[in-house]
């Protein structure tokens, strides 16, 4: 994954980048395909703010997220959201490509079958 990192109204700090690199590595082995990564981290008056975007051949994650005086626990935070991102459009893509057979055994158990009807 090339990860690039954008600091604005905050010095850059190396434990800051190995966190990041730490944090997104894990992602990385969850995509199928090489991906990008573009991170800004900034400050705000009392607010750190962490924003990523992912692109990974079809896949598009746009996050972000706040924190009150730490950096890290928004970046743990926004790992955590692109996590559950990068989880729920595999499992959507892996429904598509079984042709949803789920959804197709739950609606036809759920379906009443018809009753006769006397003219």
């Amino acid at each position: 994954m090339q990860i690039s990192i954008t600091f604005k109204n905050i010095n850059s700090s190396e434990a800051l980048k190995s966190h990041i690199h730490e944090k997104f590595d894990r992602l990385d082995k969850m995509l199928d395909y090489p991906a990008d990564a573009h991170i800004v981290l900034s400050e705000e008056k009392l607010r750190c703010i962490a924003e990523v975007n992912l692109i990974c051949d079809k896949i598009k994650i746009h996050s972000k997220e706040e924190s009150e005086n730490n950096m890290y626990s928004a970046i743990d935070a926004i790992s955590d959201k692109v996590k559950l991102q990068i989880r729920k459009n595999k499992d959507k893509q892996r429904r598509h490509l079984a042709g949803d057979r789920r959804s197709i055994k739950t609606n036809g158990m759920d379906m009443e079958p018809p009753e006769d009807m006397d003219g």
